[in-house]
């Protein structure tokens, strides 16, 4: 029997394996992704879908109370549209169009002068959508009427209001650069679409207005100064140069050519002046560079070198090149002869006698030339000396008439400024004169606005996609986050990997549990039977095992008792520990359906509540119970006069009976009485099914983990969170030694194909139907 069972645990490990690598290959890449977003999905629509509806709702309220909006467009060209000789004859000065400039004109648009005019011309103080402002404002100047309001007050009041409507104007219109064009766009906010149109062309034209308005001004201004100050500049012209005329008469002044003969002969003398100073340093400096060839050149010096440093005019001289020829010649010879018959042969003295000759008529000759210089420096020196002597003369002469000269030109200045100024602002006023007669201003309209076909906001497409969008989106989000905060069991996938333990049912949630109903008189003629210690079956719950054979939750309870039968980690299996980690997860109900089915199947079973200090299972199936294990410990009872039985499953079941608080639990369970209470049920009984406490709250559990064969965790579906489930096996080794594995109870089968998406068939009542079975709905 034993190879039997293990030879079966090999098989479902070997299943398992190949079950395993396939999960995990199916869980990678692009299919994971989309598993888990279609079980999200799954999982979360209702909440995406009830956030979407919200945020659809909102902003249908939104575009409900919201008034509609039209835009009117108007495109304005600002450029300088005047010919060429127009901007000649320009007054002002024409500033080129960049950035600053259109940026300028911009704030001008906006300015509260074009919104004066534009409201002012079309009456929109009186237009309800600029002055409905609610009922308190109303309210309020009905009582400052009543009461009366002092004049100067009423012209505050009409100021403030007509900020109040510049500001509201300022608020509906806008106007920004198209691009890098000189184009400027207007755009003007209305809740009529006509009104939008009309009241931006009347922006357009105001500014276009405003813009010669401000230039015939500056004009007039400009042609009425430059008049009066033209006759004024005419008069003091005429009396300047009528004092020029005046002063040369009484002065005997006498010009030639434009200037003074005294200024002239100046002139003439400084000319000739400046020609002799150069003669004569030209002089010198061909005298210096003779004297420096004679001083470089000593008389007993062979060579005349020097003379190829001196300068051109002693190379230019015709007897200097003979020779200097001459010369060169005896030198190439002495040089050759040298070399062939020595320095100290007769011919080479010879030479260099001759050369020594040549070389004393070279310098006879600069001797000469020099001299010659020196006579004209002489001469050039006394031609400069008797014109500076002349000019002297005539600067003294002309001391004489310095005054009267001075006295005239300031005079000639003067009415030359005057009459230079007045041409200047003749010129200008002529130009003012044809920009009056010219109007054209810089901006144009290119584009007047039309009534829009449409609002411009709220615009219902774009609200209602952002609306759906959000909405989505935030559900999206508010669904990822319940996902994050759901750290409960959900599938036997977490429980498995959580715990490290197999799974062994999946029992569905008993919502309404049906049996037959027992005809009057049958309670008590089954206690005359079978006597008065007869189980009770009046909690529905425990009995929808046995009352409800096909149901998915006997067939999950059945798979209970089939993991306990082929498990192979211990010789006997008879004793088994019903626990779980918290209270009101349904362990008891597992224990009674597990022992009613055994009991149905032919076994001697019993079921044992070990749930002292809070024996509910007790109270439910032995409510009249008067001893219990309690009893049996402490010999009080005998295990016979204490066990109660159920005639149609052949179950047995010791009670716990209460009578006080009980604050050693743990030491009675761990008692050596209670080890051979256990002996004696074990040698008795084929299964013996112990209801225990919860692990988290007390330590009874672990106090009776050796007497247990083997333990099963009780796991409330959806319900129980990983964290205590973890905390609480960790804190009982023993237990978690012997644990064959953990059962989730109270599933919700329908919900289990939105997190369980590789096995979501799995689920399906179709499947179980064709063998007869019915959900436990």
């Amino acid at each position: 029997m034993l190879q039997s069972n293990m030879l079966q645990n090999d098989r479902s490990r070997a299943l398992l394996d190949s079950v395993m690598p396939r999960e995990q290959a199916e869980e990678g890449g692009i299919g994971d992704l989309v598993t888990f977003a279609s079980g999200f999905l799954r999982r979360q629509y209702p909440v995406i879908i009830f956030v979407t509806a919200l945020a659809l709702a909102a902003s249908a309220i939104y575009l409900r109370i919201t008034p509609p909006t039209y835009t009117g467009q108007v495109k304005v060209l600002f450029s300088n549209p005047k010919a060429p000789f127009v901007q000649q004859q320009s007054m002002l000065a024409e500033t080129p169009i960049d950035a600053a400039q259109l940026e300028t004109q911009i704030q001008i648009l906006k300015s509260k002068a074009i919104a004066t005019a534009v409201i002012d011309q079309l009456k929109l103080a009186d237009d309800p959508d600029f002055t409905d402002s609610g009922p308190l404002p109303s309210v309020w100047q009905a009582i400052r009427r009543w009461f009366g309001t002092p004049p100067d007050h009423q012209v505050i009041r009409r100021e403030e209001a007509m900020d109040g409507l510049v500001a509201a104007f300022d608020e509906r219109l806008s106007a920004f650069r198209l691009g890098f064009s000189n184009v400027i766009e207007i755009t003007f906010n209305a809740s009529n679409a006509d009104r939008s149109a009309e009241i931006a062309n009347a922006i357009a034209n105001a500014y276009v207005t405003d813009k010669l308005n401000a230039k015939f001004d500056a004009n007039r201004t400009a042609t009425a100064w430059l008049q009066d100050r033209l006759k004024e500049l005419g008069q003091q012209a005429l009396t300047a140069e009528r004092a020029v005329n005046a002063f040369k008469s009484q002065n005997n002044i006498v010009a030639a050519g434009g200037k003074l003969m005294d200024e002239q002969q100046v002139a003439d003398l400084n000319g000739r002046l400046v020609a002799a100073r150069a003669q004569t340093s030209e002089a010198l400096a061909r005298l210096n560079r003779f004297q420096a060839i004679l001083a470089s050149n000593s008389a007993d010096s062979m060579s005349i070198g020097s003379l190829d440093s001196s300068g051109s005019e002693a190379l230019a001289n015709p007897i200097i090149t003979a020779l200097r020829q001459q010369y060169l010649e005896y030198a190439r010879r002495e040089s050759e002869w040298s070399a062939r018959f020595g320095r100290d042969h007769l011919a080479v003295v010879n030479l260099r006698t001759r050369m020594r000759g040549v070389r004393t008529s070279v310098l006879d000759e600069v001797r000469r030339l020099a001299e010659t210089s020196r006579n004209d420096f002489e001469t050039a020196k006394q031609r400069e000396q008797e014109i500076e002597k002349q000019l002297a003369v005539a600067v003294a002469q002309s001391h004489t008439t310095n005054s009267a000269e001075l006295t005239m030109r300031e005079l000639e200045t003067s009415a030359k400024g005057y009459r230079t100024l007045y041409e200047s602002f003749l010129q200008r006023y002529m130009g003012s004169a044809q920009q009056e007669s010219f109007p054209i201003s810089e901006a144009r309209v290119i584009s007047p606005a039309s009534p829009p076909q449409g609002k411009s906001k709220p615009k219902t497409g774009l609200i209602l996609a952002i609306a759906i969008l959000g909405g989505i989106a935030l559900g999206t989000g508010f669904g990822f986050l319940r996902d994050i905060m759901d750290r409960v069991f959900r599938t036997s996938a977490q429980l498995e990997a959580a715990l490290q333990l197999p799974c062994l049912s999946l029992v569905p949630l008993l919502r309404s549990a049906k049996q037959k109903k027992s005809l009057p008189g049958s309670a008590s003629q089954t206690e005359r039977e079978f006597g008065q210690r007869t189980i009770s079956r009046s909690s529905e719950m425990y009995w929808a095992a046995s009352s409800m054979p096909l149901s998915q939750f006997a067939e999950s309870i059945r798979a209970i008792k089939l993991a306990i039968d082929l498990n192979p980690t211990k010789t006997s299996n008879k004793i088994i520990g019903i626990t779980s980690s918290l209270p009101n997860e349904g362990k008891s109900t597992i224990a009674v359906s597990l022992a009613q089915l055994i009991g149905h199947a032919g076994k001697q079973v019993i079921i044992v509540d070990c749930d002292l200090r809070n024996p509910s299972l007790s109270a439910d199936l032995a409510p009249r119970a008067t001893a219990g294990v309690i009893d049996v410990l402490s010999g009080a009872r005998s295990l016979e006069e204490t066990i109660w039985k159920d005639p149609e499953t052949n179950l047995a079941f010791l009670p716990a009976a209460k009578r006080g608080p009980l604050f050693h639990t743990s030491e009675i369970l761990s008692a050596e009485q209670t080890r051979k209470l256990f002996d004696k049920l074990r040698e008795t009984y084929d299964y013996v099914i112990i209801d225990l406490p919860p692990l988290a709250p007390i330590v009874d559990v672990r106090a009776a983990a050796p007497l247990i064969d083997c333990f099963i965790l009780v796991v409330e579906w959806g319900r129980t969170r990983t964290e205590v489930v973890e905390h609480a096996l960790h804190t009982a080794p023993n237990v978690y030694e012997a644990l064959i594995g953990t059962v989730l109870n109270k599933t919700n089968m329908r919900a289990m194909k939105r997190y369980n998406n590789y096995y979501n068939d799995y689920y399906n009542n179709e499947h179980y139907t064709r063998y007869g079975q019915v959900a436990a709905e």
